[in-house]
């Protein structure tokens, strides 16, 4: 009897994330965090700008090369890595603070990545190819600084993470490393899976807790929350910009339609801001 040929396996490879399961954590490491991170905030800004200036540079290289040259693709994979730590403290995921160091085979956080060969065509439009993916990366990230006060508060008052609410935030921080390795052309695999990936996808059996990371009804509750709050927020934000900015008009006597919308992803310096909130409120309360 005939039967229908297998389907081809896709040899696309993702970014991929592996972290410890959620433990105990320090209540005082929670209740500095904010404070705690200032040292590795100005780290990352740092190491951002010369990203910046090398994917520029990598930029025009993969289109002449069809990859990223040497010296780029070095940089970026452990630049990668790096910020990913930091974000993963930052997000209350695990309590190990991150070393000053690229290289560090022994920490919590661990983040595989594999350069190589580019689409010449993709890489040229690779700025306007991302749009989608930092829509959904800047409002699940939004989303989840939204609320942050309050998983602040959760976490210091049980002294650990919640599954759940480990699993949301693991499927940001993923999804934002991916977006980031495709955005810097480290990764040609688009970014996907913020709800996660099925259960058996790894051949060889589970590697980590979040290899393969598999979401339960809690969690994809969760995500789902957080993308309507980045959009909630993105909204508001964009409507109070427009009609400050429109008031500012009406005072020097003119009346352009102008809309300011903010950007969608939150950069370094966004970023610090933010993680201050938790501080902030901590005070106020």
């Amino acid at each position: 009897m005939w039967q229908a040929p297998p389907a081809p396996v896709s040899r696309e490879w993702l970014p991929v994330l592996d972290m410890p399961a959620p433990g105990p954590q320090n209540r005082w490491t929670v209740l500095l965090r904010a404070l705690l991170l200032i040292p590795q905030f100005v780290v990352v800004w740092v190491l951002s700008v010369v990203a910046f200036l090398v994917t520029v540079v990598g930029w025009f290289g993969a289109l002449v090369l069809g990859r990223l040259p040497g010296f780029v693709a070095d940089y970026l994979t452990v630049f990668i890595p790096y910020d990913t730590r930091v974000t993963a403290y930052m997000m209350l995921t695990v309590d190990r603070y991150p070393p000053f160091r690229f290289e560090v085979p022994d920490y919590p956080v661990q983040v595989g990545l594999r350069p190589g060969e580019l689409n010449r065509l993709a890489v040229l439009f690779r700025i306007v190819l991302v749009i989608p993916a930092a829509i959904v990366q800047g409002l699940a990230y939004a989303g989840w600084w939204t609320v942050s006060f309050v998983l602040w508060l959760v976490v210091l008052v049980l002294g650990r993470m919640p599954q759940p609410l480990y699993e949301a935030t693991t499927a940001i921080l993923r999804y934002r490393m991916r977006f980031i390795s495709y955005l810097v052309m480290v990764s040609s695999a688009y970014p996907k899976r913020l709800f996660g990936d099925e259960p058996g996808s790894e051949p060889a059996g589970p590697a980590s807790a979040t290899r393969p990371l598999v979401l339960g009804g809690g969690g994809r509750g969760l995500l789902v929350l957080f993308l309507i709050l980045g959009l909630a927020s993105s909204a508001t934000g964009s409507v109070t910009a427009s009609v400050n900015s429109d008031d500012d008009n009406d005072d020097e006597g003119s009346h352009p339609a102008q809309h300011v919308v903010a950007p969608l992803v939150p950069g370094p310096a966004d970023r610090a801001r933010d993680s201050g909130r938790i501080g902030e409120d901590a005070r106020e309360s």
